[in-house]
């Protein structure tokens, strides 16, 4: 009987899996053949009303349609002050500032994280789903390694019956590196605290949703863990994001966690080398990288894909 019972609930797992899937699908087919811009908020958030009925539907229709048709644009800054002073609380200044982002985003097709995190929270509040913005700070790049916090950009928490989830749509629509690139994912679409916080730090630290208070300067100095399924906790060996050559002999040691990629390498900003000796056990590797000196930066592949990036001093 006990046997049956987990046939049943695993059946009924794969089921209802896969018609949320496939619900996700239609979903973001639909927005497909919306148009491209729009006058107003408002009237995106009629088709949502017309096509999709539950709160679930109706975000991920709202996210769909933004990383589909707004393309991050660096010059949009030019345009407004976005210096506000509370986001939850606007006064009668910022709301109107906030009104011409958001318009200025569905017509143009452009925004910075404003005006993709506000497009997405007014149609939440369109819809009638609690939501709000954060600032924040956020780690790209390796020289975001150590640095001073910086409210630097902004995302959204929604509720969705009545429980709170992490958004990023700025990271969702793509990459820009000198030009946007247009790479929709939804990686940034309910995104587990966990994840989400080994990049975002929140100028609120309870909007992290996370367990463990962790200082500002603990994000600071944290490696940049590039890889999604990695976690800060995964990390065991270098926890410093800083790699300092007087500390050490003639390698790194490291030890990670929850991880078992097929290969390993790793860069110095140059050619890339594979690690042969790799020790392997209950989910955990360690590897040992030999130091050069006279290098900036530390870029540990997993199967051939960037992982986790150090700083050399």
């Amino acid at each position: 009987m006990k046997s049956y019972k987990v046939i049943v609930f695993v059946l009924f797992w794969l089921i209802t899996s896969l018609a949320f899937s496939q619900d996700y699908e239609r979903i973001d087919a639909t927005i497909l053949l919306y148009p491209k811009t729009f006058d107003s908020p408002e009237e995106l958030s009629r088709l949502i009303t017309r096509d999709f009925e539950t709160e679930e539907e109706k975000v991920r229709a709202m996210y769909s349609w933004i990383i589909q048709n707004i393309a991050y644009e660096p010059d949009e800054y030019k345009q407004f002050d976005f210096k506000f002073k509370n986001y939850r609380e606007r006064n009668k200044k910022e709301e109107n500032t906030r009104k011409k982002v958001i318009k200025r985003t569905l017509q143009k097709g452009v925004a910075v994280c404003e005006g993709y995190a506000m497009l997405f929270e007014k149609l939440c509040e369109l819809q009638g789903i609690n939501n709000y913005l954060v600032r924040g700070d956020t780690k790209t790049n390796f020289n975001d390694i150590g640095r001073p916090f910086a409210k630097n950009h902004m995302w959204n928490v929604v509720y969705i019956d009545e429980k709170p989830y992490l958004f990023d749509l700025t990271w969702g629509a793509g990459k820009y590196n000198g030009k946007f690139i247009k790479e929709p994912t939804y990686f940034y679409y309910k995104t587990p605290p966990e994840l989400f916080f080994k990049t975002h730090y929140p100028d609120m630290f309870e909007d992290a949703f996370i367990d463990r208070i962790i200082d500002r300067e603990v994000f600071s100095s944290m490696p940049l863990i590039i890889a999604e399924t990695l976690r800060m906790e995964d990390l065991e060996l270098p926890l410093n994001g800083i790699i300092r050559s007087e500390e050490y002999f003639d390698s790194v040691a490291f030890v990670i966690n929850n991880s078992d990629p097929k290969s390993v390498s790793y860069s110095y900003g140059d050619e890339k080398k594979a690690i042969e000796n790799i020790e392997r056990s209950e989910n955990r590797i360690r590897f040992s990288v030999p130091l050069q000196l006279g290098v900036r930066d530390l870029l540990i592949y997993f199967d051939d894909k960037p992982a986790i990036g150090y700083k050399i001093k």
